[in-house]
This record gives structure tokens, sequence and C-alpha cells, in this order.
């Protein structure tokens, strides 16, 4: 048999050994004021580029492919 601890491991040394743990949530998710497009929070949307009901950034429409 292995060696057992002599004493009990406080709450906070387990979540310090577990905290990798943390990053396998799934990030919360709110829509979109403008698009209702899924976007992370207090983030600019990457659909349509805005940020608190105003444009921030100007997004680039994809280029059409010429056969």
């Amino acid at each position: 048999m292995g060696a057992l601890p002599k004493r009990k491991y406080a709450k906070a040394r387990q979540g310090k050994r577990r905290n990798h743990l943390r990053l396998l949530s799934v990030p919360q998710l709110v829509s979109c004021s403008q698009c209702n497009s899924p976007k992370l929070p207090h983030q600019v949307c990457p659909t349509c580029g805005t940020y608190d009901g105003r444009e921030v950034v100007k997004i680039k429409s994809p280029k059409e492919k010429t056969s």
C-alpha cells in the first residue's frame, strides 16, 4: 500500500491543485443587441463589429470566388 497523508488537505490547496479544471467549462455567451448572434460578454461582436450599441470595428465582407 502507498503512503498516506498524516493530515487532511485543505480545500484551498485542493483548489490550487485542480486549477486547470476551470478551463474545461463552456464559456458563457450572450446575444448581440444588433444582430442577435452569440458573442462573449464585454467583447466586440465578431459578426457585426458593434459594442455597446455602436459600431467599433468595420467588418469586411467575404470576397466572392471567381471560377
